[in-house]
């Protein structure tokens, strides 16, 4: 079963693992704590293993890809998330009584949502192996723009619960917010990425000394998700995520304007560093503005939908600048020219975050302590700008 067919699927399933886990961490983080500087230090905290998580991710399949043979990795992250399981049943407290104990489960609507997201990357992924001249990529983008654009007529005239109330989206800062986010995360995801490839392609990295040179990342983003944490009391939201898209702007110039061959301490070394801080201001000042403007039993919807967003910019991102760097390196004969273009791409994605963010996104200083009546209420709504 070592196909890449059995691991694709495989993948795939620890991809809904991990899309159980996560809103519903955010939601128990955001239901239980109310407001206050303790649920911004919570959610700081859980931003925080992100990148800590990150760095020793490349740490062990590097650790057992160099040194012995790679499918032993798979059973120890079996075994790995055995005893998180067992720690998540233990330690974590149940719900008494569960928010919507009638709701329903809205299929419609998550088979047109997943469906549409899924085939949109796809397109963008494999257009970077085969290029636009292949005709299904064109039908698969059609059909992944239908299944959208249906998705959005369904939950607004049809479903009777929908998976996604179309009311979270009210406020314009609210959605220029997630879209500046989402353009943060595809910088992000190509910074990592092309300097991995940098380093193993051009520099002949060894699969463990890679993973090394990611160290910074964990101490870099720990530090920054609760130095986030603190500052979402005395920043306007719109200043936190330009900061994050800027740390992440100024790394993608570093890593772009690398030669070849040079020390890692010169330019890789800060730009990871710097890097580091970006995602990590980007996530945690959208979770707690999108779980602080919305209804209470709407924290996990909250929690998801930011995760979700994010996660696919990393994604969709390393599609585009696939395709940027398939049309520009001459058939891999100009690696370099490759990896700076899609860097370029990548420069002109955070700088569109750092323009949204400050140009549209009118959310104030958050200083509550406590849930707020309109918190408990059947509308979602956003605090008044700070003028």
């Amino acid at each position: 079963m070592r196909s890449i067919i059995s691991l694709s699927i495989l993948r795939a399933l620890s991809g809904v693992g991990a899309a159980f886990v996560f809103p519903n961490a955010v939601a128990l983080l955001t239901i239980t704590n109310p407001p206050d500087k303790a649920r911004n230090i919570s959610v700081g905290l859980f931003g925080a293993m992100a990148p800590i998580g990150a760095a020793g991710g490349s740490v062990f399949p590097a650790l057992f890809g160099q040194l012995t043979q790679w499918w032993w990795l798979f059973f120890f992250l079996a075994l790995l998330g055995s005893v998180s399981f067992g720690l998540f049943i233990i330690i974590v407290p149940g719900e008494p009584t569960p928010m919507d104990p009638l709701g329903n489960v809205d299929y419609i609507g998550a088979y047109l949502g997943v469906s549409g997201l899924i085939l949109f990357n796809f397109v963008w992924t494999q257009s970077a192996l085969v290029g636009w001249s292949v005709p299904y990529i064109y039908a698969l983008l059609i059909a992944s723009i239908l299944h959208m654009a249906g998705f959005v007529i369904w939950e607004v005239r049809f479903a009777a619960e929908p998976i996604m109330p179309m009311n979270i989206w009210g406020s314009p800062s609210f959605s220029m917010m997630i879209v500046s986010s989402f353009v943060s995360f595809m910088g992000f995801g190509m910074l990592i990425w092309y300097l991995t490839a940098w380093q193993a392609e051009l520099r002949g990295y060894t699969m463990l000394r890679n993973a090394a040179t990611n160290a910074p990342l964990a101490v870099g983003g720990a530090g920054a998700a609760l130095l986030s944490a603190k500052v979402v009391r005395h920043l306007a939201a719109q200043y936190i995520l330009a900061i994050g898209s800027t740390a992440t702007l100024v790394s993608l110039l570093l890593v772009a304007t690398m030669p070849v061959q040079q020390t890692y301490w010169a330019q890789a070394f800060p730009a990871i560093l710097l890097g580091s801080l970006g995602p990590d201001f980007v996530f945690t000042a959208s979770q707690l503005i999108a779980s602080g403007t919305v209804r209470r039993d709407q924290q996990g919807l909250a929690g998801s939908l930011i995760g979700t967003i994010l996660s696919y910019g990393l994604a969709t991102g390393l599609g585009f600048a696939g395709t940027v760097e398939h049309y520009t390196n001459n058939n891999g004969k100009y690696l370099a020219r490759g990896y700076r273009n899609g860097l370029h791409l990548g420069m002109g994605m955070a700088g569109v975050a750092i323009v949204l963010s400050l140009a549209f996104v009118r959310i104030p200083r958050d200083r509550r302590e406590g849930w707020g009546e309109e918190q408990m209420g059947p509308e979602v709504t956003l605090p008044r700008a700070e003028t």
